[in-house]
Formats: structure tokens, C-alpha cells, sequence
């Protein structure tokens, strides 16, 4: 059970990080990213008084990293066309997203990215790293992870393909766009969830179903994930690691995001992150 959760919210047009509880908003003293770097238990905070909130923000302002799971479910890699689905023929990869202007909150934040005609959705299970952790192991690996929330990972299918290249791919391009990853609305402490391994997700656009799964259709746990992760670099407390999407992307059937579409996605346990793709910047 969730007992509450930590939000930043716009109060008078500034950041103000809070503790959420039944939809109210109580003002912390420090904002989330001191709160992670200072340790501090999360599940034990105490607040000040209510706030109005003029608009709920994504909570994290801003982590270093922002590290991105690739082709991490079965049924995805299945519905991209993967000839052999095994885990041992699958290798575990990371991109990044730029933190600072890849992030955003709630509402009407996603910006069109100029150029493509493919923009597609993915519902990632984001961990927010609680330690700084330098190779983890699976007995200790989630004992890095401060919180969890809901990230939206938005890609431009076309931009990301560099056919007439050697290495085939722009990552940056097709992923690194401004506005592409939603995060929010809120963090909940780890402690309120015991079993991030098997959580309902889903995501909607302008109503209609198009991701329901389990985040137990991992290929790579989560576990398996930071020890990876923290073999290659070190992770800050702060950090967010998106751990893959399950199928029903727009990317097999040719649907694509368009201006004015809305995008709602749902994780058991941590609730429910709306945003509406606006105009090109």
C-alpha cells in the first residue's frame, strides 16, 4: 500500500518539491534531487504545510542520467520482428535521454518533434537510484533503487534509422528529442512496492488500449538491469533507469502519434501519467 508519494509542483510559477498524499501537496524543505543525494529515506519524511498547486511537474529536477532500456520483452521483440526471442540470444543495451530538456511533467508538455512522421509511444517501470552504486549484484541491486514512477519513452521511428550509414542507427536523433520522456507524476518509495517485478501496465492514446502487460514480461529483471549498468558506470542517487516497454507500440501496425493526441499511461501501484503532443517547438 501506498502510504505517499513525493511530487514537485508549480506554486507562484516555481518548483516546489512536496509530499502527495491523497491528492493534497505538503511543501518539503528541500527538493527531491538534495533529498537523493543527502540519503535520505524516503519513506520517512516529514512535511510542511499544503500547497495550492498551479500544475504538477515532473518530480526529478533534474538527475544526471536518464539511462533507457532497449527491446527488454519478450512480446515486443516478438511484434518487431526478432527471429529468435530466447533470452540468451538477446543482449542487454542502454541508450540515453538529456535529462534537462528530455524530461517533462503532466499536460500539454510534448513537443512535436520537427521532421518526423513516425513518433511512436512506449510505458517504461522507471527505478530512480537512491546510492551512488558501483557494481551491484543481484542480491544487493535493488537495494539502489530510492523510488519508483512512470516514464513515457517517445521516439521518432523514421529519425532514428540511418539505413545508408555503417551503424545503421541515430539514437540520438530518433530518441534524444526535446520533451521525449515524460516522467511523473510522482515518485513512491520503494518500500510501498515489494514486488516491482510484477506490476499491471498500461498505455492509452486518446482513449484507445494500446500497451496492457505485466512487468514481469521482462527479459532482463530488474535486478539484472543495475547490475549491468553499474559494471559500465558509476549510478548517482538521482538517476533514472527505464526498463523497456512490452508490445502494442505503434511501430508493427504503422500508427503513429499526431498534434492534439492524447497519451495516458498507467502503472499499478504508482497511478496515472497524462500528456497531450503539442505543436512543433
Amino acid at each position: 500500500m501506498t502510504a505517499f508519494a513525493l511530487a514537485t509542483v508549480a506554486v507562484r510559477g516555481q518548483p516546489v518539491p512536496c509530499l502527495e498524499r491523497d491528492g493534497r501537496f505538503y511543501r518539503l524543505q528541500d527538493d527531491l534531487m538534495t533529498l537523493l543525494a543527502r540519503g535520505a529515506a524516503l519513506d520517512k519524511l516529514a512535511a510542511g504545510e499544503e500547497v495550492r498547486a498551479e500544475q504538477v511537474l515532473t518530480p526529478l529536477q533534474y538527475p544526471g542520467k536518464v539511462l533507457c532500456a532497449g527491446a527488454n520483452y519478450y512480446d515486443h521483440i516478438k511484434e518487431m520482428g526478432v527471429p529468435d526471442a530466447r533470452k540468451e540470444a538477446q543482449r542487454l543495451f542502454f541508450f540515453f535521454k538529456p535529462p534537462r530538456n528530455a524530461l517533462v511533467g503532466p499536460g500539454r508538455t510534448v513537443r512535436y518533434p520537427a521532421g518526423t512522421k513516425m513518433f511512436d509511444w512506449e510505458v517504461e517501470l522507471a527505478a530512480v537510484i537512491g546510492r551512488t552504486s558501483r557494481r551491484l549484484t543481484m542480491a544487493n541491486a535493488l537495494d539502489a533503487v530510492a523510488a519508483y514512477t512512470i516514464g513515457i519513452d517517445l521516439s521518432a521511428r523514421d529519425l532514428n534509422r540511418a539505413p545508408e550509414t555503417f551503424y545503421k542507427l541515430d539514437w540520438v536523433a530518433g530518441k534524444a528529442q526535446d520533451s521525449c520522456c515524460p516522467l511523473g507524476p510522482r515518485l513512491v518509495p520503494a518500500r510501498f512496492i515489494p514486488n516491482p517485478q510484477d506490476l499491471a501496465l498500461k498505455l492509452s492514446v486518446n482513449g484507445a488500449v494500446k500497451q496492457d502487460a505485466r512487468t514481469s514480461g521482462m527479459i532482463f529483471d530488474i535486478r539484472e538491469q543495475l547490475v549491468t549498468l553499474s559494471a559500465i558506470m558509476t549510478l548517482d542517487p538521482g538517476d533514472v533507469v527505464l526498463t523497456g516497454t512490452p508490445a502494442g507500440v505503434g511501430m508493427p501496425k504503422g500508427t503513429f502519434l499526431k498534434v492534439g493526441d492524447r497519451v495516458d499511461a498507467e502503472i499499478e501501484s504508482i497511478g496515472k501519467l497524462s500528456v497531450e503532443i503539442g505543436e512543433p517547438a
